[in-house]
């Protein structure tokens, strides 16, 4: 129904061509300002099927998940042996190694060597070396993929996971499962296409932000929605007392007429994704709390896993994303906070590696023995690395050198890719930037990464940036 001053019978000439111009500076404005919402792959109110529509070639991958080890992980403690600092442990770190180079707290210190606090061992037919510190991990040696070369931009943390997770420092860009949601679509019909879980415990908490999982400037329907460990997982789950499904259902429907109309009028991309959102949340309503109900999961599932259930931890964190992504989520990534260890680096690290050793190997058993491993991506590291050079009994943030490790959907399994220096100080062999980490993720999805873009103020922005190379040596 429209209003009176709305009802062309009942307007002047005058109000007409006045309203009629008005609108058509509105658009030519519109245009300029958000061209996509003129695009052809402007959001609507159904399903996303992605952007990319046919893939750019074949897909090894379907969804991802993203094991995040927030605080920085010390590769010399973790995958990345270095016998020669263990020689020179507390002796003067060569100038020739560390002038001009960008320290953050060890800036114009004194720098002696600090020798790796844990032993490592060859494991798996593979014989890759891994710390005594993760026996877990070990134990799944053939079927990862370490990469002991990675380098980054950022060297404090907040803008470290802000580089990590979106590709810039800058704030205010898309993250990482906002570009996959947007460029893939999502296969789960009653969960968003992006989920993230946080845990904590064993060292630093570092502050994790909301802005992490944003979409940015991409339509607000492919941001990330962080789900509880413990509790409601979504705030407003459950319906008020006295408000049956059917009456919810009219209220929705209602919003989405009136928002329709609001549509035709204005033609702005954000009603329809706010639409999407709220059918969304209507039917989540329905399977979140089956999804979060771990009550069919058997004995020896919580055994793998070290969990009693949804108790908070990462481990319970791990079985949730399995659940996840059986379920068709495209993106899930987890948290866990505890890997900033300036001091006491000795004690700290086998606790918080208590906290995710088993949990992260168990997912790779899991996946595994259900058939999903060949088509889930899963990748475990931080948002940078430690000096070989002592803080005290730590290590300060290091972004010359540090390790990941990825599994599944077509990785190479059991290879170790890259070399950091003989004292771990710079990655020196087949180094792999953060850029290069998000090529090759895209690779395995299908989708080339110079070609998923989107325009905003006036160019095309991807999430490789200018940068980015596909590291096609430890691709199947």
């Amino acid at each position: 129904m429209l209003f009176d001053d709305q009802d062309p019978l009942l307007q002047t000439r005058r109000q007409f061509i006045g309203r009629a111009t008005r609108g058509i500076g509105s658009v030519a404005l519109a245009s300029l300002l958000t061209p996509r919402a003129f695009a052809a792959d402007a959001p609507d109110t159904g399903p996303w099927r992605g952007t990319v529509n046919p893939l750019h070639f074949a897909p090894k991958a379907k969804r991802v998940i993203f094991l995040t080890m927030a605080g920085g992980p010390s590769h010399l403690e973790t995958f990345d042996y270095k016998p020669e600092l263990a020689k020179r442990h507390g002796q003067p770190m060569p100038k020739s190694v560390t002038d001009g180079q960008q320290l953050a707290q060890l800036q114009g210190q004194d720098l002696n060597c600090f020798g790796p606090q844990f032993s490592f061992a060859k494991h798996g037919k593979s014989g890759q070396e891994i710390s005594e510190a993760l026996p877990n991990i070990a134990k799944i040696a053939d079927d990862i993929c370490i990469i002991r070369s990675m380098k980054t931009e950022q060297i404090n943390h907040d803008p470290a996971y802000t580089f990590l997770n979106t590709g810039s420092s800058i704030s205010g860009r898309p993250s990482m499962g906002s570009w996959w949601t947007y460029g893939l679509g999502s296969e789960a019909q009653d969960l968003p296409g992006f989920v993230v879980l946080t845990s904590a415990g064993g060292g630093q908490n570092q502050p994790i932000h909301t802005r992490q999982w944003h979409s940015g400037f991409l339509p607000s329907r492919f941001q990330g929605v962080q789900f509880r460990s413990q509790g409601d997982a979504v705030s407003y789950i459950n319906r008020p007392a006295g408000v049956s499904e059917a009456q919810q259902r009219d209220v929705v429907d209602a919003v989405k007429s009136l928002s329709e109309l609001r549509n035709d009028v204005v033609d702005e991309p954000e009603i329809a994704a706010r639409v999407s959102q709220y059918e969304m949340a209507f039917r989540m309503q329905t399977s979140v709390p089956g999804l979060m109900d771990l009550s069919d999961e058997p004995a020896h599932i919580f055994d793998l896993y070290g969990t009693k259930g949804r108790d908070g931890t990462f481990a319970s964190n791990c079985l949730l994303a399995r659940r996840l992504a059986e379920r068709g989520v495209r993106f899930i990534q987890l948290y866990h906070r505890g890997w900033d260890h300036h001091g006491g680096i000795k004690t700290a690290i086998p606790i918080v590696a208590k906290l995710v050793d088993q949990a992260s190997a168990a997912l790779i058993i899991d996946l595994k023995q259900r058939g999903m491993l060949d088509d889930t991506l899963v990748v475990w590291g931080g948002e940078f690395g430690r000096t070989p050079m002592a803080q005290g009994d730590g290590r300060d943030h290091h972004i010359n050198a540090f390790s990941i490790w990825m599994a599944g959907g077509g990785i190479k399994p059991g290879i170790t890719y890259g070399a950091t220096d003989e004292l771990g100080y710079a990655s020196v062999e087949n180094i792999v930037h953060v850029h290069d980490l998000h090529a090759t993720m895209l690779h395995v999805f299908g989708i080339d990464h110079e070609k998923l873009t989107y325009r905003s103020q006036g160019r095309d922005f991807r999430l490789t940036d200018v940068h980015g190379r596909v590291v096609s040596d430890i691709l199947t």
